[in-house]
């Protein structure tokens, strides 16, 4: 399901962008409408109010939770199963953080994750993409949602923006905890610069807001929800990015760099690069100088994440020396780095072998 869907439905039961909002508010913050004070009996539109038992029911059967696997420092991996028995991912983090994901598989085929192993199987409509956070909300806290659990968010665009901006609105989630991860896609850098002002420019482009065509017209009076960017690099080593992403878009990472720092400088949210470190394969010195001549004087965070262990795969991760070693020379050179540990290496839970053992188990 699309929220635009969703919002088509509700006005053909004769509900204005207030009944919309308030309904969208009600659902995404996991609040009651209070039915016995004010609400949906006095609120809504009578036909709305028909109906809304059965727009309840179906929001609600878009995400269940399939299995909860808890590991250290308030971490769970939760198998969520969508409405049509698909399953993916989400992780929630501490502090308030959830990892959610926007396909079901990936295209991307990174040799180092179990997600693109059996390939695309389906895209995630943007209602199924608020849904993983619903749920997680009916478990603890949702503060900040990053877009980096299972797929590459930039071939599902048009629904990922289109759940940012209900999460960066009604979801009540600030703009900037609102991290969108990609490989490096140039759709994403155009669609996140629409009404940005651009290097030499002092006013924005018109804002549209989400949507396509005469949809962005309808809502451009919306203000556009920006979220942070995540870019994952992974190598500086364009034959070594190439095998360890082997369908990533083509792009030399100096122009993706550039790209991602237009806009950091626009929005004023430093880039958070992800580099999964692996032993003998980008723990190099060489790729060491790479990332801080790539990254020298950018607005920009570097997070290495340690390789968790899949199963088939050889990869190890480095040293926890290695990795305090590279920390510290890039911080040295003046670029913020910081470890981010992949959850779930404890419970064997690295992104997609959670799905592809309970597939495995039917």
């Amino acid at each position: 399901m699309r929220i635009t869907h969703l919002r088509q439905r509700l006005r053909d039961l004769g509900a204005k962008p207030c009944h919309e909002d308030r309904l969208l508010r009600g659902w995404s913050q996991v609040s009651s409408y209070d039915r016995k004070h004010s609400p949906a009996e006095t609120f809504f539109p009578l036909a709305l109010r028909n109906e809304l038992p059965a727009i309840e029911a179906e929001l609600n059967g878009l995400a269940r939770l399939r299995s909860e696997h808890p590991a250290d420092q308030g971490i769970a991996r939760l198998l969520v199963e969508l409405h049509d028995g698909q399953m993916v991912e989400s992780v929630l983090l501490p502090r308030g953080g959830l990892c959610i994901s926007t396909q079901v598989g990936c295209a991307v085929g990174c040799v180092f994750c179990m997600s693109g192993r059996a390939g695309l199987l389906r895209q995630l409509g943007s209602a199924e993409i608020v849904a993983q956070v619903v749920l997680a909300r009916r478990r603890r806290a949702v503060s900040k949602v990053v877009f980096m659990g299972m797929g590459e968010p930039a071939h599902n665009l048009d629904n990922v923006l289109e759940a940012i901006q209900v999460l960066g609105t009604q979801g009540n989630i600030g703009h900037k905890n609102l991290v969108l991860s990609t490989v490096g896609d140039l759709r994403v850098f155009e669609r996140l610069m629409e009404g940005l002002p651009l290097p030499g420019k002092s006013s924005p482009q018109p804002s549209p807001a989400g949507g396509r065509g005469g949809e962005r017209k309808k809502q451009s009076s919306i203000p556009v929800v920006k979220p942070a960017l995540a870019l994952s690099l992974h190598s500086t080593d364009a034959l070594l990015r190439a095998r360890l992403l082997p369908r990533a878009p083509r792009i030399a990472v100096e122009e993706l760099v550039e790209r991602a720092e237009v806009y950091a400088r626009a929005t004023a949210y430093p880039v958070q690069y992800q580099w999964t470190l692996m032993e003998g394969v980008n723990d190099s010195d060489t790729e060491l100088e790479g990332m801080a001549q790539l990254l020298s004087g950018k607005h920009a965070i570097m997070n290495f994440i340690p390789f968790n262990a899949v199963d088939g795969l050889d990869y190890r991760r480095p040293s926890a020396e290695r990795i305090a070693y590279m920390v510290g020379t890039l911080n040295r050179r003046g670029i913020l780095a910081r470890v981010r540990d992949s959850a779930g290496q404890e419970i064997e839970g690295a992104c997609g072998q959670l799905r592809a053992r309970a597939v495995n188990a039917k």
